[in-house]
């Protein structure tokens, strides 16, 4: 949803009628993950993608049937090898997909961001649009819908917006959406109350993006920053020397700081999704930050340079302190073996590595793999 945002929090603000459809669980392999949304509104008119285009027209025909009935519903796409004609993914694969009517509130008052009102009304506006003005302003926020009722919170860390209906419930499911979104994770949780019924309870979390730090100046830099904005992390350029960390060389990092990269790393918050990526190459600037980086939380650390450099360095580093159980996470030569030679070539290289150990990749070809292409 967060991809779509801009334009679906016009469509919110100026009180249109429209269809979220979510995708709320993945069996098998998939284009899209848990919280893939798109949205259909009442002329028709589509934005976002829930699979490239296998279910895409069942999805719009379900949608406005939702949308005219103004009750929520979940579907499966299940893949029928014995229906040539049947709606499913080409790949396999099995969706479950929740459609949820969204028309406008009495208001954005209390009363509305409390949550009274029908299914699909009373808070649901004010919460999701509460949720996307946070996610554009950088806040973490998760976006928890009961799926039997479509009533919405959008929670923060600190408050929350919308409503169940009830007040015992809804202290539930703000626990629950901030434990997953400090986990940064998207799911069905069944929530229940003094020995109530359960409830499904759909969370879609909207983490702050992850961080990559590129320490070093130079060509390859640059590249970098471009692939990290690329895919999706806040990118940050640091190196002590002024002439070299530029704005004007580095445009598309939303920051360049020239700081010595050991003692700039000692300040900064970093976690398990954080990426250090060390490119200079110089035993003055490596040694000081990586042995910050490898004694901190981030998921991955690389360092650029020949094998030769990187011997040399490892005795450094050792010199320095540094256990071989420290020593083990260092990713250097950085990036996988491509055989580029360019800054850009480079760039996809530590990109592919940094991506294959989030989502804990092989790194071999898929020509000569089998399996499952997307391990859940």
């Amino acid at each position: 949803m967060r991809e779509i945002g801009d334009e679906l929090l016009r469509w919110l603000e100026a009180g249109e009628r429209f269809v979220l459809a979510s995708i709320v669980g993945v069996r098998g392999s998939a284009p899209r993950d848990v919280g893939a949304t798109a949205v259909v509104h009442a002329d028709g008119t589509v934005l976002g993608s829930l699979s490239g285009g296998c279910v895409e027209g069942a999805v719009h025909s379900l949608a406005l049937e939702a949308l005219a009935d103004g009750e929520p519903v979940r579907t499966s796409f299940d893949p029928d090898p014995d229906d040539p004609f049947a709606v499913g993914l080409t790949c396999g694969g099995q969706l479950d997909v929740y459609l949820h009517p969204v028309e406008p509130d009495t208001g954005f008052g209390p009363a509305a961001a409390a949550g009274s009102g029908p299914a699909g009304t009373g808070g649901t506006v004010a919460a999701l649009s509460w949720a996307l003005r946070s996610a554009r302003r950088g806040l973490p926020v998760a976006v928890a819908r009961v799926l039997a009722t479509g009533r919405t919170l959008a929670v923060g860390t600190d408050e929350h917006v919308g409503g169940t209906g009830d007040a015992e419930l809804d202290g539930t499911v703000v626990a629950e959406a901030r434990a997953m979104l400090d986990r940064n994770a998207s799911g069905i949780g069944q929530l229940c109350v003094s020995g109530g019924p359960e409830h499904s309870v759909f969370v879609e979390s909207w983490n702050t993006p992850p961080r990559m730090l590129v320490f070093g100046a130079i060509d390859h830099a640059a590249a970098l920053a471009r692939m990290g904005k690329f895919l999706g992390y806040h990118v940050t350029v640091c190196d002590a020397r002024p002439v070299f960390a530029t704005r004007r060389r580095f445009p598309e990092a939303d920051e360049v700081v020239v700081r010595w990269p050991h003692e700039y790393l000692a300040e900064i918050t970093t976690d398990r999704r954080s990426v250090v990526c060390v490119l200079t190459h110089d035993a003055k600037f490596d040694v000081p930050v990586l042995r910050e980086a490898l004694r901190g939380p981030a998921g991955y650390v690389g360092a650029l340079g020949s094998r030769r450099t990187h011997a040399d360095r490892v005795e450094r580093l050792r010199a320095a302190g540094l256990t071989a159980s420290e020593l083990e996470r260092l990713r250097a030569p950085i990036g996988l073996d491509l055989g580029g030679r360019t800054p850009e070539e480079t760039a996809v290289s530590i990109a592919a590595e940094i991506v294959a150990l989030h989502n804990h990749g092989s790194a071999h070809p898929l020509t000569h793999t089998s399996g499952p292409i997307h391990v859940a």
